[in-house]
């Protein structure tokens, strides 16, 4: 994953939410729809996403009174800085676990020189 994509993912509404309630207790994906007021289906699409870029992981697995099996979610993320410099975004993630991942996207801008002029730095 890179810069755009982990930014992109960091800030989405329900991502967000997910994640900034998850780095206390694990919760389960209907306690999470429920008080977070996210539809269950759009909650479970964003775990699956949460889940596979790392951000977050099944803590837990719970039998409940009904006999249904549940995964009780917890957000791996520390915290988390999004940077815009000049021509690029950086996106770095430090970890519960104290690892941190950096993401990088740098952008060319030659092309948005015209051919036979130069680009001009800032």
């Amino acid at each position: 994953m890179h810069a755009l994509e982990t930014s992109r993912l960091l800030t989405e509404e329900y991502s967000a939410k997910i994640l900034l309630a998850t780095m206390g207790k694990a919760k389960s994906a209907f306690e999470l729809s429920e008080k977070l007021g996210i539809p269950i289906a759009a909650c479970y699409r964003k775990i699956n996403l949460l889940e596979s870029a790392g951000l977050i992981y099944c803590d837990e697995r719970k039998l409940t009174q009904a006999g249904k099996r549940i995964n009780l979610y917890k957000a791996r993320v520390k915290n988390a800085q999004i940077t815009f410099e000049k021509n690029k975004i950086k996106a770095k993630i430090e970890m519960i676990d104290g690892t941190t991942e950096d993401y990088n996207y740098n952008v060319d801008m030659t092309v948005f020189v015209k051919e036979g002029e130069r680009l001009l730095e800032f």
